[in-house]
């Protein structure tokens, strides 16, 4: 039971605000002291150095280092009002163009925190001044901003590649269908709210100084190099051209070249971008090192073997399994990080769905969708803490709250779509 324990006093520990790698790695120290001695840490400089030896992992930093560029270049906004006087005369345009620009920024990032902040930034205060509804303007913008979780190039799936033994290329493909499908279903959902109910999104005043013809010029001009970038990366990777790492390099490439383009390129925001980069990585590969240790600790205890042998006598089966973690996992997302998740419970989790025969290429992208629906949950998500931040005081707290419930319930829904017919995303549930 001595496993059991150190997983209750991790939650604790991390529920009373310790940071998260430090309390990992403290936990297995006292642990291991405590049920074999010094000795048991004998492995672990083998174990940092296979991590860090990992070429996957590479990936993680380069398509960090390629967000935080293309952060700085302005794309979000330029694609804001670009997507926004395309769509604004439609009722409901400019949350249209917020999910759409979601969807983009989360394929050239990746990074869930710098899309919702940037759009809270810049979508917010322009929806509010055209009378959009508070709550509708904050949960299309939460719900956007956290596209970055499934659609690729997305960080949780490059770790989940690693973590469970599946290439990163197979994984991007997967997860193109369930992206495109959500995407398809927020706009459903804001065109159907827009036509029952026209005062929450009305349409924006017709912009005298641009003809359409202008319009969808200047739309195109903002979309094309980001749109051309997200092609050459993913499109290299699903062609077996470049592997995920090699591509992730293209992109931190291509994204100096469009900062040129911007003439937003400076040595100085190189500097910016890189420094960014490696606090995000540091921070990453930190808790990927306490998780490691965690592990290992959990392993020798005795730990995995007895949650397996509980997990694998669950009634249903394989579907009685799938459900306690999927549960599970949307429980632990409403307090602790993907990353924590990924690195801790996934791995424990792994072996049980190995052993009832479930393919794991379909289990990662249910754990990929039901991590991306904690980042929206109340009261912890993080997507609600990070438009908080930036909103202005008339936005309260319970209005974000509100307003991302229906979209709480539209990922739900994907993920039940997944769950129950795989077929229909391209995937099969068994070997």
């Amino acid at each position: 039971m001595i496993g059991i324990i150190m997983f209750a006093v991790c939650l604790l520990m991390l529920l009373w605000g310790f940071p998260v790698a430090f309390t990992f790695g403290g936990v297995a120290l006292i642990f291991g002291m405590i049920s074999e001695g010094p000795q048991l840490f004998a492995f672990m400089p083998f174990r940092i150095m296979s991590v860090m030896q990992n070429t996957v992992m590479m990936a993680i930093p380069l398509f960090i280092f390629m967000g935080v560029v293309l952060q700085r270049t302005r794309l979000a906004e330029q694609l804001l009002t670009a997507m926004g006087r395309l769509f604004g005369g439609l009722p409901g345009g400019l949350a249209i163009a917020t999910i759409l620009v979601g969807a983009l920024l989360a394929a050239s990032t990746g990074v869930v925190g710098a899309s919702v902040v940037a759009m809270g930034l810049i979508s917010l205060p322009v929806m509010l001044a055209h009378k959009y509804d508070q709550r509708l303007s904050c949960g299309t913008i939460c719900a956007a901003g956290t596209l970055g979780q499934i659609v690729p190039p997305s960080i949780i799936l490059i770790i989940l590649g690693d973590v469970l033994g599946l290439p990163v290329g197979d994984l991007f493909k997967a997860a193109v269908i369930p992206g495109v499908v959500l995407v398809g279903l927020y706009i459903a959902y804001i065109l159907i709210l827009t036509r029952l109910r026209p005062e929450t999104a009305p349409a924006m005043p017709e912009d005298s100084g641009l003809s359409r013809k202008q319009e969808i010029v200047s739309a195109l001009i903002a979309i094309i190099p980001p749109l051309a970038l997200i092609v050459i990366v993913l499109g290299s990777i699903f062609t077996g051209i470049a592997t995920p790492t090699e591509s992730s390099a293209l992109g931190g490439v291509g994204a100096i070249v469009l900062a040129i383009a911007y003439r937003q390129f400076s040595f100085r925001m190189v500097w910016d971008s890189a420094r960014d980069t490696v606090k995000v990585t540091a921070m990453v590969f930190a808790i990927l090192i306490g998780a490691t240790a965690f592990s290992m600790v959990f392993s020798y205890t005795g730990g995995d073997y007895l949650l397996e042998e509980w997990m694998l006598a669950l009634p249903g089966e394989k579907w009685g399994f799938l459900i306690l973690a999927m549960l599970v996992i949307l429980l632990l997302g409403f307090f602790i990080d993907f990353v924590e998740i990924s690195f801790i419970v996934v791995p424990i989790l792994a072996p049980v769905a190995e052993a009832l025969g479930i393919n794991m290429l379909w289990f990662a992208i249910l754990i990929a969708m039901n991590l991306q629906t904690s980042f929206l949950t109340p009261p912890f998500g993080f997507s609600l803490f990070y438009l908080k931040g930036v909103s202005p005081p008339s936005v309260k707290t319970t209005d974000i709250y509100k307003g991302v419930v229906p979209f709480i319930g539209l990922q739900a829904l994907v993920l039940a779509l997944l769950f129950v017919f795989p077929e229909w995303f391209g995937m099969s549930s068994s070997y």
